[in-house]
């Protein structure tokens, strides 16, 4: 048996070298062009997606918020109960997400000024007051409302024909969305407040509406309007700080011209003054009776551009050179060390041609202007001589308009033009005041007149002829032609232009009376609707 088992294991080993490897198993190449089937007659199984996620937005929702929701990128869901996230008016149950500020609006040539909250309510409910409005807007007003208007009172309509139906229907009123209002609608108040103010307090303001988000957060805009991009400017009309104003002064103090209406400067963002008359420190007492027409101011009277909250200067006048070139340069150097900045006149032409440029709210405001009249002695030179920017031919003003608006500023012209003592605007005037229109300028006022003139819309440009008289003593003027005597010289405008992220959102027209050869006043509610009503009738208006 020992030598039968070595035979056995031999013959065993010698079998298994003889025994062919079985083959290796190599897969076949994959395709990679296309799917794996792993069978004949397997059917293609499609990509899985999450579907987008839906939002319901109620009909009432202006379109800026519409817009914002959508932005976001979900879809706007057609059923309101399967919808996942819901954007619609708020409630006593549902806090609102987005707050909707809507102003009551007018046409531009509209003498009223505001309405009670209560007034409003009376309209919806069928007074007989025309209201117009898109139909979102319809939507959200009743739930402020509290239901639907009574019929035939409002009229629904597309927010392009809101400011045409205001103009064409002069009575009846609309409602918009504060980001729809434009400079051709009068903003009225209501219960004293407006949104293109200042100082508007949102929270205390009747006409403005919550929306709520269930289902889910979402970023939102709080509200349509946005403080800290508004900025307000008021242009005003002559300051001559001379004969009897400036004897009030002596007597009463050097803020005696401004204790009415100095809180309306001092509320701009920025706050213009068009002072025709150097400071000189020579400059001799006042004569309220003074019969030469050649003018200067004691440095003292300084106090009351301070005390106005003085932002920028307009030096078009065609007396800033009366007391000569160092009294210009003193004056000029006075303006430089307080940091405002002038335009329309300075040190020498070039200084004289620069605009002043200002920042508020986001945005960057270009003030220029110029002086056409003369005489020839008030005017800025090359050669160093001090004086207000001549128009000449208006070339350089215009291409200058056209680089500042190009460059992104929002461009607003003045004139120190020819002093008419009437409302109307002459052919040749109109013609010079559109000519910086067309270069660009947003606004062109006229801050020689110390008569209040005319105004207009000329395409997107608002066009104000003649402002009046500020702080200057003209009770009346006897026109040596007619030999009749007019008080209109104590009527004035003060514009108010309210822009909002990035254009002119609003104009305001403010309405002054002159007292005492030097304070003026806002007008009482009679004065004032007398005045916008007979300058709107003369404005073609």
């Amino acid at each position: 048996m020992r030598r039968i088992f070595p035979i056995v294991l031999f013959l065993i080993l010698l079998m298994a070298a003889c025994t062919p490897e079985p083959p290796v198993f190599v897969p076949p190449t994959l395709e990679t062009t296309g799917s794996l089937d792993t069978s004949a007659n397997a059917t293609p199984i499609p990509p899985t997606a999450t579907p987008a996620t839906e939002i319901w937005l109620a009909p009432s929702l202006p379109d800026g918020l519409r817009e914002a929701a959508l932005a976001t990128g979900l879809q706007s869901a057609i059923d309101r109960e399967t919808a996942s996230l819901r954007l619609e008016p708020a409630t006593a149950q549902t806090p609102a997400a987005s707050t909707w500020v809507y102003a009551l609006v007018a046409a531009f040539p509209t003498v009223r000024d505001g309405v009670t909250f209560d007034e409003l309510k009376a309209a919806w409910n069928g007074n007989g007051q025309l209201l117009v409005m898109t139909e979102p807007t319809y939507s959200a007003m009743q739930s402020l409302f509290g239901g639907e208007a009574a019929s035939g009172v409002v009229r629904i309509i597309s927010a392009n024909d809101v400011e045409y139906t205001l103009w064409t229907q002069r009575e009846a009123w609309g409602i918009v969305p504060f980001e729809s209002i434009n400079s051709k609608m009068k903003v009225l108040e209501i219960d004293g407040q407006a949104p293109t103010r200042r100082n508007f307090d949102e929270a205390s303001y009747a006409l403005r509406v919550g929306f709520a988000l269930s289902g889910g957060e979402l970023s939102l805009p709080a509200s349509n309007r946005d403080p800290e991009k508004l900025a307000t400017v008021v242009m005003t009309g002559v300051t001559a700080l001379v004969r009897a104003t400036a004897y009030k002064m002596e007597l009463n103090g050097n803020i005696y011209p401004a204790r009415d209406i100095r809180n309306v400067l001092l509320e701009a963002d920025i706050a213009h003054i068009s002072n025709e008359i150097p400071f000189a420190q020579d400059c001799p007492y006042p004569n309220p009776d003074q019969r030469r027409l050649i003018f200067c101011s004691d440095p003292k009277y300084i106090e009351l551009l301070e005390y106005v909250g003085t932002d920028v200067v307009e030096l078009t006048g065609n007396h800033f050179q009366d007391w000569g070139r160092e009294a210009t340069l003193y004056t000029v150097e006075m303006y430089r060390e307080r940091n405002w900045p002038y335009f329309g006149g300075g040190a020498d032409l070039a200084d004289a041609q620069k605009a002043a440029i200002l920042e508020r709210g986001g945005m960057s405001f270009a003030f220029i202007g110029c002086n056409p009249v003369g005489p020839e002695f008030a005017w800025a030179r090359a050669d160093n001589w001090p004086g207000a920017a001549p128009c000449g031919d208006y070339e350089w003003i215009v291409a200058e308009i056209k680089r500042l608006k190009a460059e992104g500023h929002i461009v607003l012209a003045t004139f120190q033009y020819h002093e008419y003592y009437s409302a109307d605007a002459r052919p040749w005037q109109q013609e010079d005041f559109r000519r910086l229109a067309d270069a660009g300028a947003i606004a062109v006022n006229g801050s020689q007149a110390h008569f209040p003139q005319v105004m207009e819309f000329y395409g997107d440009t608002f066009i104000h002829y003649g402002l009046g008289n500020l702080f200057f003593d003209q009770m009346g003027y006897d026109n040596p032609s007619s030999g009749l005597r007019t008080t209109k010289t104590r009527e004035a405008f003060i514009t108010r232009y309210v822009f909002y992220d990035g254009r002119l959102a609003s104009i305001e027209l403010l309405t002054t009376m002159l007292e005492d050869f030097a304070k003026p006043r806002l007008m009482t509610v009679e004065e004032r609707e007398a005045f916008l009503d007979e300058y709107f009738k003369a404005s073609g208006w």
